[in-house]
């Protein structure tokens, strides 16, 4: 398996503490500064025909994407059960969202953060994880399954069995991860909604469709959780493929989803996704993911077939498209890498 470590670009240097202020100390205080910043984000109404849909913008989280609670949620936590210090490394497995926002979180604690990537992360969420101090752990042989997450994995055990204090997040198996979007996600929604008949959640590490399908069951008593994932993923299938989008589908399903309360299913093309993203660009003036082109997608097939104008449902948008314009929003690539002659 090839690994390329890329250095720790230079930081600030160790961070200066107040008189009878521990390190620990700071990490709690960081966190707590932190902690109004994420969360409470908006809903965004659509002028739409076949229903009353709307999106949660996640992209408003303070680094910039959904993955900014669990990374918050799960670090609060381990600092509380002394699972984490000021000596502590933290290293963990990325497409991009998770490290960036590990990284943004680690670097106001003062500690170490190692992001373990691929060649899928895009370049501006790989120079955001370094202006934020984070080290990058390149893996560049591709898994059985034809994506490089199962060698990602690989790559952070053999670093925590090689290291002491050091110390996983591990959004693939912590029930932190969905225990996130429950108590904070799930939340905001249901107090935004009196009723509710539809979520369309885009699906990775299961992590976001298991908190917030639990909650929006126990609220709702007849939506319906629809998940949404890209072909070539093994979540929902066991036909693996490649795949050139980030931040949607997964090489391994994850335990998370066996309590995801999930009512149905829709696998979507790489081009499909691209044209959704572009869709919501032009037509709606959104500039969002490839995760959140998905959820669109879905929610549209989905929402015209069931004519019900009255209905209300909301997909999540766990990012903004900055960081794909190289890729879905770049149509040289979307031509040499999804399509052959054809164009969006």
């Amino acid at each position: 398996m090839n690994i390329e470590l890329t250095p720790l670009l230079p930081a600030d240097g160790p961070a200066t503490l107040l008189p009878g202020t521990t390190g620990t100390e700071k990490c709690r205080n960081a966190i707590l500064k932190l902690s109004p910043f994420i969360g409470n984000t908006q809903l965004y109404k659509f002028s739409y025909p076949h229903a009353n849909l709307y999106t949660k913008l996640e992209h408003q989280n303070f680094f910039g994407s959904i993955k900014d609670r669990p990374a918050l949620y799960i670090l609060r936590k381990a600092l509380e059960e002394g699972r984490i210090n000021e000596n502590t490394t933290v290293i963990e497995s990325t497409s991009g969202n998770f490290g960036v926002a590990l990284a943004g979180i680690c670097q106001a604690m003062s500690i170490r953060f190692i992001a373990v990537v691929d060649p899928n992360l895009s370049a501006e969420k790989e120079q955001i994880m370094r202006l934020r101090g984070a080290e990058i752990l390149r893996v560049t042989e591709r898994d059985a399954t034809g994506g490089y997450l199962l060698n990602r994995i690989k790559t952070v055990k053999a670093f925590l069995a090689a290291n002491e204090n050091a110390y996983q997040p591990d959004q693939y198996q912590n029930p932190d991860n969905y225990f996130s979007y429950y108590h904070t996600l799930g939340e905001e929604i249901v107090n935004s909604f009196s009723s509710l008949d539809y979520a369309f959640i885009s699906v990775s590490t299961g992590g976001t469709i298991t908190g917030l399908s639990q909650r929006l069951k126990e609220h709702y008593r007849n939506i319906r959780i629809i998940a949404v994932d890209v072909e070539g993923s093994m979540v929902f299938s066991n036909v693996p493929a490649v795949r050139k989008l980030s931040g949607l589908g997964a090489s391994i399903r994850t335990p998370f989803f066996d309590k995801a309360l999930i009512d149905d299913y829709i696998i979507l093309s790489q081009q499909d996704i691209i044209k959704g993203c572009h869709e919501l660009l032009t037509s709606h003036h959104l500039f969002l993911g490839a995760s959140a082109g998905a959820a669109y997608t879905a929610a549209d097939r989905i929402l015209q077939q069931a004519a019900q104008p009255s209905a209300n449902a909301v997909f999540i948008s766990p990012d903004a498209g900055n960081a794909y314009i190289d890729t879905v929003y770049n149509q040289e690539w979307v031509n040499r890498n999804i399509l052959t002659s054809q164009t969006i």
